[in-house]
């Protein structure tokens, strides 16, 4: 979460937050699942308890004492999903350029006839666009 906030934050949104981040942080002790359940449902209930508040300085107290309340008791490694960031395979996904299907055998590029008739006809209009902009490229003898 950024320090520097460019936008409003309702405090009904900053509860919300608080919620999901109380909810994750029970979710990173593990344990039995009826006994994860029993404590989120617990955690439901002292929200819900606390859901009409009229008195916004009251309603501001709880959220910062809800907030040192998640601080105090986070876990030492929360779980942090595989592609989030900070998670395992963050980042991991491979880039494959487009170059690799050319080099594809022509009995592998039947089982996908119609991604390849369309990609076909795609590269003609590129080309036909390129030349236009930027003309046919004049190759020498001597250039391969």
């Amino acid at each position: 979460m950024a320090y520097l906030e460019t936008n409003l934050v309702s405090h009904a949104q900053k509860v919300c937050r608080l919620y999901k981040a109380a909810w994750r942080n029970l979710e990173s002790y593990g344990g039995r699942p009826h006994i994860f359940r029993y404590k989120a449902a617990l955690l439901r209930a002292r929200f819900d308890a606390n859901a009409n508040e009229v008195d916004m300085v009251k309603a501001k107290k709880l959220l910062m004492d809800g907030k040192a309340e998640l601080w105090k008791t986070q876990h030492w490694h929360p779980y942090k999903f595989p592609n989030s960031p900070g998670g395992i395979a963050y980042g991991r996904e491979e880039f494959y350029p487009d170059w690799i299907l050319d080099t594809w055998h022509p009995y592998e590029k039947a089982e996908y006839p119609d991604y390849f008739a369309k990609r076909d006809q795609r590269k003609k209009e590129h080309i036909e666009r390129w030349e236009k902009k930027y003309g046919k490229i004049k190759l020498d003898e001597g250039d391969h």
